[in-house]
């Protein structure tokens, strides 16, 4: 197929994804991708592990180049520089289990660049307080259950105040409790201007959603709202899942 190759940015793209392949050797990982996030919504990437999905991710951040194709994020061609301006949050957490929790986020604050000692600290304590952890600030990380660990990953990823939040399966382990408080947290998040992209394999994470893409095989086979991506099966009271199978099954 031929290479799209993008020079500029389209403005009011926080991330702008043109006919993007990627393979693995032989392995074809994404196929001619191709998506569009503007500023304040919430963009979740569907799809079953495998599907593409970390891949694409990474390319977003910088860490792996497509083979042909182009990428923009927040106007820039990704690179390690523009992590600064991310939050990330990753499946696997990054954190270190024998620091407390105070000591983790301030440790990727200052990675961050927040080198003021007092904004740095009032950074980590309102990132603490968004996920409901800052009682629980000196407990070394080990001591935490696997949500708590999640929350605190969360903590990192918001602490530098970043336009730009892309999750990697966000919610998955967490009970229905605690995933209702991360979607509050994100629903916030998305009020006060950020943008989120998240992945996920699971349909509770879909329905809310501003916007989906469908993911298959490194394809995407179906995009639009929940409502719209229901509503283009034919059928009546269709679920997101059940949606999903019928764009499978059509490829």
């Amino acid at each position: 197929m031929q290479q799209v190759e993008r020079n500029e940015a389209e403005p009011h793209s926080v991330i702008q994804v043109e006919e993007v392949f990627f393979k693995y050797g032989d392995r074809t990982v994404l196929d001619g991708i191709s998506l569009r996030l503007s500023r304040g919504e919430i963009f979740g990437i569907l799809g079953a592990n495998g599907a593409g999905k970390t891949t694409l991710i990474r390319l977003l951040l910088g860490l792996l180049k497509p083979q042909s194709g182009s990428i923009f994020v927040l106007g820039e061609r990704p690179s390690p520089a523009l992590t600064h301006r991310i939050g990330y949050m990753p499946q696997s957490s990054a954190l270190y289990l024998e620091l407390p929790v105070l000591d983790n986020v301030d440790f990727f604050a200052r990675m961050f660049g927040l080198d003021d000692r007092a904004e740095r600290g009032a950074a980590v304590k309102a990132a603490l307080d968004v996920v409901a952890l800052w009682d629980r600030r000196k407990d070394p990380l080990a001591r935490l259950s696997g949500g708590m660990r999640q929350r605190v990953s969360l903590a990192v990823a918001l602490v530098h105040k970043p336009p730009l939040l892309i999750l990697d399966e966000p919610t998955v382990g967490l009970d229905p409790e605690l995933r209702a408080s991360f979607w509050e947290h994100f629903r916030t998040l998305v009020t006060d201007g950020t943008t989120l992209l998240l992945s996920s394999h699971t349909m509770d994470d879909a329905a809310h959603c501003d916007h989906l893409g469908f993911i298959q095989d490194g394809h995407i086979i179906a995009e639009g709202s929940p409502a719209e991506l229901r509503a283009a099966t034919g059928k009546a009271d269709t679920s997101l899942e059940e949606a999903f199978l019928h764009f499978v099954r059509r490829m």
